[in-house]
């Protein structure tokens, strides 16, 4: 008698297994698990209290699909989460390229303001310069002045290209004619600056 109850009891826990299990994909069954282990008990109570046993509670410990069909799963996973991960990788670089490019902006607008004052500087120097040094120098102009200026600028240039091991050769007149020359040149290009901002 004993042995008949535990085969019947199997048929119909199978049967009670197989029933549901049709009608869902493979994911509803993992996820309605507690609903199947449910419709299990039910059959198993209807069946089983016929012989007077009383089913107190069944469990689905696992849910094992078939080889191809775990398969096909862990692919999907793992695509899904390559999808994922593509995803994040995508949006980090766009953030990082925005945040480099608010950085480089920051740092232009910050070199034009430090351009800006460094020339406010270097006008504010030339003028002292011009008034102190006509004032302490009588007969000079401000034209004399502004020449000494260039030579002395000029002959700074030289010792800094001069100085770097780093810098390409730069070849730069430099005979004492050159630098009449080149202070004329100087003082011609402000001047037509100055005109052709009037205009």
């Amino acid at each position: 008698m004993m042995e008949f109850v535990i085969q019947c009891n199997y048929t119909t826990g199978y049967d009670g297994v197989c029933y549901p299990m049709p009608k869902l994909d493979l994911d509803s069954t993992f996820e309605q698990k507690n609903d199947i282990a449910k419709a299990v008990e039910d059959e198993l109570e209807k069946a089983m209290s016929l012989y007077g046993y009383e089913i107190v509670q069944t469990l689905i410990v696992d849910i094992e699909p078939d080889e191809h069909v775990k398969r096909a799963m862990n692919e999907i996973n793992a695509a899904a989460r390559m999808r994922a991960a593509a995803n994040e990788k995508a949006e980090a670089e766009k953030i990082l390229q925005i945040k480099r490019a608010e950085g480089e902006a920051e740092s232009k607008y910050l070199a034009g303001v430090g351009i800006a004052r460094q020339r406010q500087a270097i006008v504010d120097g030339l003028r002292d310069s011009v008034l102190a040094f006509s004032s302490n120098v009588p007969g000079t102009s401000s034209k004399d002045v502004m020449d000494m200026v260039l030579i002395t600028q000029y002959f700074d240039t030289m010792k800094e290209i001069g100085a770097s091991s780093k810098s390409s050769s730069v070849f730069i007149p430099h005979g004492p004619g050159a630098v009449k020359d080149i202070a004329s040149q100087i003082r011609e290009g402000l001047l037509q600056g100055e005109a052709a901002s009037h205009h």
